[in-house]
């Protein structure tokens, strides 16, 4: 067993491990990450959002993720029934991008940390943590890979393990989710009936019922993500997921008519239960980063845009708090971040409880209110001069009751 040395070790080489290592290795620091698997690998979560744009530009990673040449998205589209909502990045309150992509997270996540390694990081695969002990001006961390057991001794420890939650398994800060329980059932096809047009490469969201929606995620290379989403007993049953995926897929018209007879090119996977959340998000020499502190829910594609934000953000303050300056990390780090999280967490509830539906869907929305509405669709969820930002609590509420009080005169 040998003592390897590095200032910052990083659990994780997904997107918010990679921003992390990134910006750390740029000011000068010793970076190893510490990665479970072996890349490529498969990973749900393919729709960014525009806000993505400005993260990856700031870790000066996003020209290596323009050279993959990744299906281009300019917006979102809800259906429900005969009723559609089309919101189009370019018309937006806030100033941001009027584009992202939607990506194979196998290659985009490759595309990031091959970049990293690149700039001169250490990035060790098939390697698991084991242990952590945080030991006066120091973190010792124990891993083991397919060589043996070796101790990393490090300044800080940076967790972006994402559901692996390596830190809070260990220090026992786990809680559980404020939201609802709810599972997601997906695969994807080779989409041979892809249509012409804008429907070609946006992200569609169908309301199936009351209980289930699925998303529709076009990616480059003629392949399209299709993921029903509802509560956690919704897709259990004695079919197989194949044949149990087969007729939720047949439930629905528009779904049947372009994926019914199409090839599935893995056997549809389950997440049971994927909201979470954590105690605290950072304590003496580490700090917790993306789906390690909170995964909300997938209706708004959110999951990578925390990742980014969280792991440009906490390696910021790591670089400010390694060169001895004074680091707030509950006002300059957790109400940062809590604070974008509880905007998306009020519209998934809106969107849950029918009221954000209702906005939707009703017959005409103001075009300012879109507006608003986009830029927090878009991941600026942090712009306060945004009214729809500012009053997230109570805003799509209020909106609702307005727009159901108007339908009932």
């Amino acid at each position: 067993m040998s003592v390897i040395k590095t200032d910052v070790l990083i659990i994780g080489a997904g997107p918010s491990g990679a921003v992390s290592a990134s910006i750390l290795k740029e000011q000068g620091f010793d970076v190893t990450v510490i990665e479970k698997t072996k890349f490529p690998r498969f990973v749900i979560g393919e729709s960014l959002l525009p806000l993505c744009m400005d993260l990856l530009d700031e870790a000066n990673l996003l020209e290596a993720v323009e050279k993959k040449g990744f299906q281009k998205k300019f917006g979102a589209m809800f259906r429900k029934g005969d009723k559609s909502c089309d919101f189009d990045f370019s018309e937006q309150f806030s100033k941001s991008w009027s584009w992202t992509w939607q990506v194979q997270r196998s290659e985009f996540d490759k595309a990031l940390i091959d970049e990293v390694e690149k700039k001169g990081a250490i990035v060790l695969y098939e390697s698991t943590v084991e242990d952590v002990e945080f030991k006066n001006d120091k973190v010792l961390t124990s891993v083991s890979s397919k060589q043996g057991t070796d101790i990393f001794e490090s300044k800080y420890i940076i967790d972006s393990s994402g559901y692996g939650r390596v830190l809070p398994k260990l220090l026992d800060i786990e809680k559980p989710s404020t939201l609802p329980s709810r599972s997601a059932f997906f695969t994807q096809f080779k989409d041979v009936n892809r249509p012409e047009g804008k429907d070609n490469n946006r992200i569609q969201i169908i309301v199936i019922n009351d209980a289930v929606w699925v998303w529709m995620i076009p990616l480059d290379n003629g392949i399209t993500s299709v993921g029903f989403v509802g509560d956690v007993n919704l897709f259990e049953g004695s079919l197989k997921n194949d044949q149990k995926f087969r007729k939720l897929v047949d439930s629905n018209e528009i779904l049947k008519e372009r994926f019914g007879c199409l090839e599935y090119v893995f056997e549809p996977k389950k997440i049971i239960g994927y909201s979470s959340a954590v105690k605290q998000f950072y304590g003496d020499k580490y700090v917790l980063t993306g789906n390690s502190t909170e995964f909300l829910d997938p209706i708004f594609s959110s999951g990578v845009t925390f990742a980014l934000a969280s792991g440009v953000l906490a390696a910021k303050l790591i670089v400010k708090e390694l060169k001895n300056e004074k680091v707030d990390w509950e006002s300059e780090y957790v109400d940062v971040i809590q604070s974008g999280v509880d905007v998306f967490r009020s519209y998934i509830e809106a969107w849950y409880d029918g009221s954000l539906q209702t906005v939707f869907f009703s017959d005409g929305i103001n075009q300012d209110i879109k507006e608003m509405i986009c830029s927090v669709l878009a991941g600026n969820v942090w712009d306060s001069s945004n009214h729809y930002v500012k009053k997230h609590k109570k805003a799509i509420k209020t909106l609702a009751k307005i727009i159901e009080f108007k339908q009932n005169i």
